[in-house]
């Protein structure tokens, strides 16, 4: 799309109206507690509505759509399936906080590992969160730029960096206040969005079309689904745009949140990809981006709809990101090496999303595949799961963490370093090793969770 084009101008002042929109819906936030823990001026927690909402959108990651729909291309309705399933450890997580939360005294994530596991657990899981922030940053940056021009050219490079700046400039704003109060708007759009989507390509089709693309083999896809039926158990843990939505309000009100927004989403992904399960029927050929493809055939109305789909859906999960980063640098790590910052912690939080807004977007520049962000990341954390799910089932011991957690880790690097062998494989599908690797690994991650907890006498006391 050339800038000099009216129907460029028309979309680069969307994308600016938009960012006025978000930055006029926002409070100015001068209060640590609306900063950080998302209270409005009075003090009071967010409401259940707004909770849900926020979840629900904040976890529509732009990339997100974006891999159901290249999924329901490449493998029909079992590669949306599979992207869909991993929005069922929405509601596992809140069940998971929740009971951490009743029984173990959990305030955060990083609180309750210091508190039962050590600093260095602690230090180890937020060096993870780092990574899958910074993950979040270009994923969604760089599915915004694919509606305004090819990877790496002009166009996409500044559309995705314009949308960084409008983002940071609205979360700057008020933070997590800020962040839970937009997503309701954004959710909105979204909705309203993708039925206008749905109703442009699926009266096309009948049900039997839209099944004929899938074949229930495990080469076919289903190796992807089972891969996220693995990943469920600790894929949610190290993302803290959902895990802080876990402590900012009453209990049973959050597990409901969570719920419902964890059911929400996997109907909503699961039937995006049938954009892709019709852009196969139609022969729109295959790449990184199917929906943007797919929306240049169908003319003008249907491109500036599906931007319209991948600007709320990547702001709401940028803007929640940037709020994270803020509180673990304002306030976790602080809070690790025995300091509170107090009002300054609103400054670091602040200069966080400046440097991660600029940084951030480096892998964007290079043209990294947005589903390494997810498949990748899943793996390596594959160690988190026992920590949290099984927490209290043995004495939880410091080695137990860390035998668990590095593992997973290792396992994610040799994965990615080609260093797993080839008998590790599941079938002879695409992700096939992936699913090998997720499976032995989560076992083998599981049982060195377990050991040092069991050759202790039974207790109940944390290890401090």
């Amino acid at each position: 799309m050339q800038l000099t084009s009216w129907v460029g101008i028309f979309f680069w002042g969307f994308l600016l109206v938009y960012g006025a929109m978000m930055y006029w819906l926002s409070p100015r936030t001068v209060t640590i507690g609306g900063f950080f823990n998302g209270e409005d001026s009075a003090g009071r927690k967010a409401s259940p509505f707004l909770l849900t909402t926020s979840i629900f959108i904040s976890w529509i990651f732009a990339k997100s759509v974006t891999n159901a729909a290249n999924l329901g291309a490449e493998f029909g309705l079992v590669g949306g399936l599979a992207y869909a399933t991993y929005w069922l450890s929405i509601p596992l997580c809140g069940l998971v906080i929740y009971r951490l939360r009743r029984h173990f005294g959990a305030t955060g994530m990083v609180q309750f590992l210091t508190s039962h596991y050590g600093r260095a657990a602690a230090l180890a899981f937020t060096a993870a969160i780092l990574i899958r922030l910074f993950n979040e940053v270009w994923s969604n940056t760089a599915v915004v730029g694919g509606y305004y021009g090819e990877s790496g050219s002009i166009e996409f490079i500044g559309a995705a960096l314009l949308f960084t700046g409008v983002t940071l400039a609205y979360s700057l704003r008020g933070g997590l206040r800020s962040s839970i109060l937009t997503d309701a708007a954004q959710a909105a759009i979204f909705v309203v969005a993708l039925v206008a989507v749905l109703g442009l390509v699926l009266p096309q089709h009948s049900p039997a079309e839209l099944a004929s693309t899938s074949n229930w083999a495990l080469n076919a896809g289903v190796d992807l689904l089972l891969v996220a039926c693995l990943q469920l158990v600790s894929y949610p843990f190290h993302d803290p745009v959902l895990t802080d939505r876990g402590f900012i309000s009453e209990e049973k009100g959050m597990l409901k949140a969570f719920g419902v927004a964890g059911v929400l989403g996997f109907f909503a992904i699961l039937a995006f990809s049938l954009i892709g399960v019709h852009a196969d029927l139609v022969g729109v050929a295959a790449s990184g981006n199917v929906p943007a493809e797919l929306a240049r055939t169908l003319g003008l109305a249907a491109l500036v709809v599906m931007t319209i789909v991948m600007i709320s859906a990547a702001g709401s999960t940028l803007d929640s990101t940037f709020s994270s980063l803020a509180k673990l640098v304002g306030r976790e790590l602080p809070a690790l090496a025995g300091k509170d910052l107090g009002r300054k912690a609103l400054g670091v939080g602040m200069s966080t999303m400046v440097l991660f807004a600029l940084f951030g977007n480096l892998p964007m520049l290079a043209g990294t595949d947005i589903l390494k962000a997810t498949t990748i990341s899943g793996t390596m954390v594959m160690g988190l799961a026992p920590v949290f799910v099984l927490h209290g089932l043995v004495a939880p011991t410091r080695a137990g963490f860390h035998l668990s957690f590095w593992t997973g880790l290792g396992l994610g690097i040799a994965l990615t370093l080609g260093w797993i062998p080839a008998g590790w494989a599941i079938g002879d599908g695409k992700y096939a090793l992936l699913l090998g690797t997720n499976l032995y690994g989560l076992l083998l991650c599981t049982a060195l969770y377990l050991l040092p907890g069991w050759l202790l006498r039974p207790t109940t006391r944390s290890v401090a």
